[in-house]
């Protein structure tokens, strides 16, 4: 059966992203990677390609209304169809001092940092959902992971990386919202919190690496029909919202 879906992977270029399209395309998924940067997607994808995994790269700037348009175009024209959304790509643009958070404090970050943060981690999957979901109402089947935090966790707010936090509660708010659009439909949305991760944003101090952080994305893209919808979680266990 994963034989015959096909994946899209934002952010696909490294870390999480080329993490979850690895082991996509491990479980028979055919992947499309999509990146901002042509030479790195590429290689990123002929890597894969030479381990003998079905990958395809995508250069796309996922917060490019038009490139998303593209994008969702291309899906139709060469595959007629998509099957997985797996929303990945995202920034973190403040200042990444975990010693001295007050750099990033909300009382002094710019605006502008914040808006930018929120086109990449909040606009761009919707955007994408809204490109995307179509192709799978057509193909009567779909799974949508959108990649969260524990940062945006209302339940367990902190402090700083306002840009960051809120528009990973932005993210979540999209989830549930269309989540119960999609109900009742053959289409899950679930958002997924990787833990704390060894990639680019990350840093080296992170306790997970992008394998281990990656597990319960595919987790969720992978749900059987009577899997959950509409739900936060974190290695494949539900969180607080």
């Amino acid at each position: 059966m994963l034989a015959q879906k096909l994946a899209v992977v934002t952010g696909a270029a490294r870390g999480l992203g080329l993490s979850v399209a690895r082991e996509l395309a491990a479980a028979g998924c055919l992947v499309l990677m999509v990146g901002r940067t042509a030479e790195t997607i590429e290689d990123a994808a002929r890597d894969l390609q030479a381990l003998g995994h079905k990958v395809l790269p995508h250069v796309a700037d996922v917060t490019d209304a038009s490139a998303v348009a593209a994008l969702a175009a291309r899906l139709r024209r060469e595959f007629g169809r998509a099957d997985i959304l797996v929303n990945n790509a995202g920034v973190l643009l403040e200042p990444r001092g975990f010693a001295v958070p007050e750099d990033a404090s909300a009382l002094v970050v710019d605006p502008e940092i914040v808006a930018a943060t929120y086109a990449c981690n909040a606009l761009a999957p919707l955007r994408l959902i809204q490109a995307i979901v179509p192709l799978m109402r057509d193909n009567g089947w779909g799974r949508i992971v959108n990649v969260s935090s524990g940062m945006g966790q209302l339940a367990d707010m902190g402090g700083c990386w306002p840009g960051y936090r809120m528009s990973k509660a932005a993210l979540n708010a999209l989830t549930r919202l269309t989540a119960r659009e999609l109900e009742g439909s053959p289409i899950k949305v679930n958002a997924v919190c990787p833990g704390w991760c060894r990639t680019e944003m990350g840093g080296q101090d992170a306790t997970r690496s992008a394998d281990e952080g990656a597990q319960g994305i595919v987790w969720a893209a992978l749900l059987p029909d009577d899997g959950p919808s509409g739900g936060f979680f974190r290695d494949g266990k539900p969180i607080d919202w």
